[in-house]
Protein backbone atom coordinates (compact mmCIF):
# COMPACT_ATOMS: atom_id res chain seq x y z
CA UNK A 1 0.00 0.00 0.00
CA UNK A 2 1.60 3.50 -1.00
CA UNK A 3 1.30 6.93 1.09
CA UNK A 4 -1.18 8.27 -1.21
CA UNK A 5 -3.42 5.18 -0.48
CA UNK A 6 -2.69 5.29 3.08
CA UNK A 7 -4.34 9.28 3.36
CA UNK A 8 -6.83 8.96 0.63
CA UNK A 9 -10.28 9.70 2.47
CA UNK A 10 -13.45 7.47 2.05
CA UNK A 11 -15.72 9.35 0.35
CA UNK A 12 -19.91 8.59 1.04
CA UNK A 13 -21.33 8.70 -2.77
CA UNK A 14 -25.15 8.53 -2.97
CA UNK A 15 -27.26 8.53 -6.02
CA UNK A 16 -31.09 8.94 -6.59
CA UNK A 17 -33.58 9.16 -9.52
CA UNK A 18 -34.78 12.66 -9.64
CA UNK A 19 -38.53 12.41 -9.58
CA UNK A 20 -41.04 14.49 -7.45
CA UNK A 21 -39.37 13.72 -4.53
CA UNK A 22 -37.38 16.84 -1.66
CA UNK A 23 -37.27 15.17 1.68
CA UNK A 24 -36.98 11.76 0.25
CA UNK A 25 -33.61 12.80 -1.05
CA UNK A 26 -32.71 15.35 0.81
CA UNK A 27 -32.80 13.61 4.13
CA UNK A 28 -30.67 10.42 3.46
CA UNK A 29 -28.67 12.40 2.07
CA UNK A 30 -27.59 14.48 5.49
CA UNK A 31 -28.61 11.26 7.78
CA UNK A 32 -25.46 9.78 6.51
CA UNK A 33 -23.34 13.19 5.73
CA UNK A 34 -22.92 12.02 1.93
CA UNK A 35 -20.04 13.92 0.20
CA UNK A 36 -21.82 13.64 -3.33
CA UNK A 37 -24.63 13.42 -5.22
CA UNK A 38 -25.55 12.19 -8.28
CA UNK A 39 -29.47 13.17 -9.38
CA UNK A 40 -30.72 10.98 -12.48
CA UNK A 41 -32.52 13.74 -14.07
CA UNK A 42 -35.42 13.03 -17.22
CA UNK A 43 -34.38 15.72 -20.10
CA UNK A 44 -37.93 15.59 -20.79
CA UNK A 45 -39.10 16.00 -17.62
CA UNK A 46 -39.46 20.29 -16.47
CA UNK A 47 -37.26 21.36 -13.31
CA UNK A 48 -39.22 22.21 -10.86
CA UNK A 49 -39.22 24.93 -8.07
CA UNK A 50 -38.45 22.37 -5.18
CA UNK A 51 -35.51 20.62 -7.65
CA UNK A 52 -33.58 23.80 -7.65
CA UNK A 53 -34.44 24.15 -3.66
CA UNK A 54 -33.23 20.86 -3.22
CA UNK A 55 -29.78 21.53 -4.73
CA UNK A 56 -29.26 24.47 -2.87
CA UNK A 57 -30.32 23.18 0.07
CA UNK A 58 -27.65 20.12 -0.10
CA UNK A 59 -24.74 22.47 -1.64
CA UNK A 60 -25.13 24.82 1.30
CA UNK A 61 -24.48 21.79 3.60
CA UNK A 62 -21.25 20.51 1.58
CA UNK A 63 -23.11 18.04 -0.50
CA UNK A 64 -20.91 18.28 -4.01
CA UNK A 65 -24.70 17.87 -6.30
CA UNK A 66 -23.93 16.30 -9.80
CA UNK A 67 -27.08 16.01 -12.60
CA UNK A 68 -26.78 12.88 -15.05
CA UNK A 69 -29.33 13.03 -18.08
CA UNK A 70 -31.36 9.70 -18.57
CA UNK A 71 -34.14 8.08 -19.47
CA UNK A 72 -35.66 7.47 -16.34
CA UNK A 73 -38.10 5.27 -17.95
CA UNK A 74 -35.51 3.02 -19.40
CA UNK A 75 -34.56 0.86 -16.29
CA UNK A 76 -31.76 0.02 -18.52
CA UNK A 77 -30.61 3.08 -19.07
CA UNK A 78 -30.69 3.18 -15.44
CA UNK A 79 -29.20 0.50 -14.51
CA UNK A 80 -25.78 1.09 -16.64
CA UNK A 81 -25.88 4.57 -15.71
CA UNK A 82 -25.37 3.81 -11.61
CA UNK A 83 -23.18 0.60 -12.49
CA UNK A 84 -21.17 3.22 -13.96
CA UNK A 85 -21.00 5.43 -11.42
CA UNK A 86 -20.61 3.23 -8.92
CA UNK A 87 -17.86 1.42 -10.67
CA UNK A 88 -15.81 4.69 -10.19
CA UNK A 89 -15.96 4.83 -6.56
CA UNK A 90 -14.75 1.21 -6.13
CA UNK A 91 -13.13 2.34 -3.21
CA UNK A 92 -15.67 4.56 -1.47
CA UNK A 93 -19.23 3.75 -0.21
CA UNK A 94 -21.80 4.22 -2.38
CA UNK A 95 -25.44 4.35 -1.51
CA UNK A 96 -28.46 3.95 -4.17
CA UNK A 97 -31.94 5.32 -3.32
CA UNK A 98 -34.58 3.81 -4.28
CA UNK A 99 -37.43 5.31 -3.57
CA UNK A 100 -37.17 8.51 -5.35
CA UNK A 101 -37.90 8.01 -8.83
CA UNK A 102 -40.78 6.27 -11.50
CA UNK A 103 -40.86 2.86 -10.80
CA UNK A 104 -39.13 1.76 -13.73
CA UNK A 105 -36.03 3.71 -12.02
CA UNK A 106 -36.77 2.33 -8.92
CA UNK A 107 -36.35 -1.06 -10.50
CA UNK A 108 -33.15 -0.79 -12.60
CA UNK A 109 -31.74 0.71 -9.13
CA UNK A 110 -32.20 -2.14 -7.35
CA UNK A 111 -30.41 -4.58 -9.91
CA UNK A 112 -27.76 -1.80 -9.39
CA UNK A 113 -27.00 -2.46 -5.78
CA UNK A 114 -27.68 -6.36 -6.88
CA UNK A 115 -24.94 -5.88 -9.74
CA UNK A 116 -22.30 -3.85 -7.74
CA UNK A 117 -20.95 -3.51 -4.17
CA UNK A 118 -23.02 -0.37 -3.53
CA UNK A 119 -26.00 -0.62 -1.21
CA UNK A 120 -29.27 0.20 -1.12
CA UNK A 121 -32.12 2.42 0.68
CA UNK A 122 -36.04 2.40 0.30
CA UNK A 123 -37.31 6.23 1.99
CA UNK A 124 -40.41 5.62 4.25
CA UNK A 125 -42.04 9.05 4.50
CA UNK A 126 -43.95 10.80 7.13
CA UNK A 127 -46.98 11.87 4.60
CA UNK A 128 -47.95 12.05 0.99
CA UNK A 129 -49.24 15.08 -0.87
CA UNK A 130 -50.27 16.55 -4.04
CA UNK A 131 -50.31 17.85 -6.43
CA UNK A 132 -46.39 17.13 -7.76
CA UNK A 133 -46.33 20.12 -9.73
CA UNK A 134 -46.89 22.39 -6.57
CA UNK A 135 -45.07 20.38 -4.05
CA UNK A 136 -43.08 16.86 -3.41
CA UNK A 137 -45.05 13.55 -3.56
CA UNK A 138 -43.72 12.80 0.13
CA UNK A 139 -42.99 14.66 3.10
CA UNK A 140 -40.52 14.09 5.75
CA UNK A 141 -38.88 10.43 6.53
CA UNK A 142 -39.59 8.05 9.23
CA UNK A 143 -37.15 5.60 8.37
CA UNK A 144 -34.39 4.96 5.49
CA UNK A 145 -34.75 1.13 5.32
CA UNK A 146 -31.89 -0.74 3.80
CA UNK A 147 -32.25 -3.13 1.74
CA UNK A 148 -31.40 -7.18 2.17
CA UNK A 149 -27.92 -7.65 -0.11
CA UNK A 150 -28.61 -9.86 -3.03
CA UNK A 151 -25.52 -10.39 -5.54
CA UNK A 152 -26.54 -10.08 -9.34
CA UNK A 153 -24.18 -12.70 -11.77
CA UNK A 154 -23.25 -10.35 -14.56
CA UNK A 155 -21.35 -10.90 -17.33
CA UNK A 156 -17.37 -10.95 -17.03
CA UNK A 157 -15.20 -8.23 -18.46
CA UNK A 158 -14.30 -10.69 -21.00
CA UNK A 159 -17.88 -11.41 -21.91
CA UNK A 160 -18.78 -7.70 -22.04
CA UNK A 161 -15.80 -7.27 -24.47
CA UNK A 162 -17.46 -9.50 -27.13
CA UNK A 163 -20.67 -8.60 -26.59
CA UNK A 164 -19.47 -4.86 -27.60
CA UNK A 165 -17.72 -6.67 -30.80
CA UNK A 166 -20.42 -8.73 -31.90
CA UNK A 167 -22.68 -5.05 -31.69
CA UNK A 168 -19.70 -2.88 -33.56
CA UNK A 169 -19.40 -5.80 -36.30
CA UNK A 170 -23.02 -7.64 -36.69
CA UNK A 171 -24.55 -5.02 -39.92
CA UNK A 172 -27.01 -6.25 -42.65
CA UNK A 173 -24.09 -7.66 -44.55
CA UNK A 174 -21.96 -9.47 -41.75
CA UNK A 175 -22.27 -11.38 -39.22
CA UNK A 176 -19.33 -12.40 -37.05
CA UNK A 177 -18.06 -16.03 -36.85
CA UNK A 178 -16.60 -17.56 -33.88
CA UNK A 179 -13.57 -17.33 -35.93
CA UNK A 180 -13.76 -13.76 -35.73
CA UNK A 181 -14.20 -13.88 -32.26
CA UNK A 182 -11.17 -15.33 -31.22
CA UNK A 183 -9.22 -13.62 -33.42
CA UNK A 184 -10.69 -10.53 -31.77
CA UNK A 185 -9.87 -12.08 -28.57
CA UNK A 186 -6.42 -12.48 -29.46
CA UNK A 187 -5.95 -8.91 -30.84
CA UNK A 188 -7.51 -7.21 -27.91
CA UNK A 189 -5.24 -9.47 -24.82
CA UNK A 190 -8.60 -11.41 -23.43
CA UNK A 191 -8.03 -13.26 -20.03
CA UNK A 192 -9.61 -16.48 -21.55
CA UNK A 193 -7.03 -16.40 -24.14
CA UNK A 194 -3.92 -15.08 -22.87
CA UNK A 195 -3.99 -16.76 -19.42
CA UNK A 196 -4.50 -19.98 -20.60
CA UNK A 197 -2.30 -20.23 -23.55
CA UNK A 198 -4.00 -22.73 -25.77
CA UNK A 199 -1.97 -24.56 -27.77
CA UNK A 200 -4.11 -25.16 -31.34
CA UNK A 201 -7.18 -24.00 -32.86
CA UNK A 202 -9.57 -26.64 -31.22
CA UNK A 203 -8.33 -25.77 -28.17
CA UNK A 204 -9.12 -21.79 -28.45
CA UNK A 205 -12.35 -22.74 -29.46
CA UNK A 206 -13.46 -24.83 -27.00
CA UNK A 207 -12.28 -21.86 -24.25
CA UNK A 208 -14.33 -19.33 -26.32
CA UNK A 209 -17.50 -22.35 -25.84
CA UNK A 210 -16.92 -22.95 -22.24
CA UNK A 211 -15.88 -19.28 -20.79
CA UNK A 212 -18.14 -17.25 -23.24
CA UNK A 213 -20.61 -18.48 -25.43
CA UNK A 214 -22.15 -20.64 -23.86
CA UNK A 215 -22.94 -18.48 -20.64
CA UNK A 216 -24.19 -15.58 -22.82
CA UNK A 217 -26.51 -18.26 -24.64
CA UNK A 218 -27.69 -19.47 -21.26
CA UNK A 219 -28.24 -16.23 -20.42
CA UNK A 220 -30.47 -15.25 -23.35
CA UNK A 221 -27.67 -12.64 -24.45
CA UNK A 222 -26.24 -14.13 -27.79
CA UNK A 223 -27.57 -16.92 -30.46
CA UNK A 224 -25.41 -19.24 -32.66
CA UNK A 225 -26.65 -20.13 -35.76
CA UNK A 226 -25.20 -22.22 -37.97
CA UNK A 227 -24.21 -21.32 -41.61
CA UNK A 228 -22.63 -23.68 -43.71
CA UNK A 229 -19.52 -25.00 -41.45
CA UNK A 230 -19.07 -21.50 -39.82
CA UNK A 231 -20.82 -20.30 -36.13
CA UNK A 232 -22.09 -17.02 -37.11
CA UNK A 233 -23.00 -15.19 -33.47
CA UNK A 234 -25.86 -12.44 -32.81
CA UNK A 235 -26.82 -10.26 -30.12
CA UNK A 236 -30.51 -10.93 -28.92
CA UNK A 237 -32.51 -7.81 -27.50
CA UNK A 238 -31.38 -8.33 -24.28
CA UNK A 239 -27.64 -9.20 -25.44
CA UNK A 240 -28.07 -5.53 -26.59
CA UNK A 241 -29.89 -4.45 -23.03
CA UNK A 242 -26.95 -6.46 -21.04
CA UNK A 243 -24.40 -4.08 -22.95
CA UNK A 244 -25.60 -0.83 -22.48
CA UNK A 245 -26.65 -1.92 -18.19
CA UNK A 246 -22.68 -3.22 -18.32
CA UNK A 247 -21.08 -1.26 -20.87
CA UNK A 248 -18.66 0.13 -18.15
CA UNK A 249 -16.69 -3.21 -17.76
CA UNK A 250 -15.20 -1.68 -21.01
Amino acid sequence: MTRDTELRSIVEVHIAPLGYEFDRIKEPVLEYNADILYLLRDPQQERLDYHTALETTLTEHGVSVNFRKIDLGDMYDVLGEITTIADSYADDIVRINVSSGPKLAAIGAALACMATDASGYYVHPESRSHPVEETPRTKGMRVAEQLPSYPLETPTEDQVQILNYIDDTDDSTYTPKKSDLITFAEEAGLDFITRSEPANDKAKFALLNNRVITPLVDNGYVQVESVGRSKQVSLTDTGHNALRAFRHKL
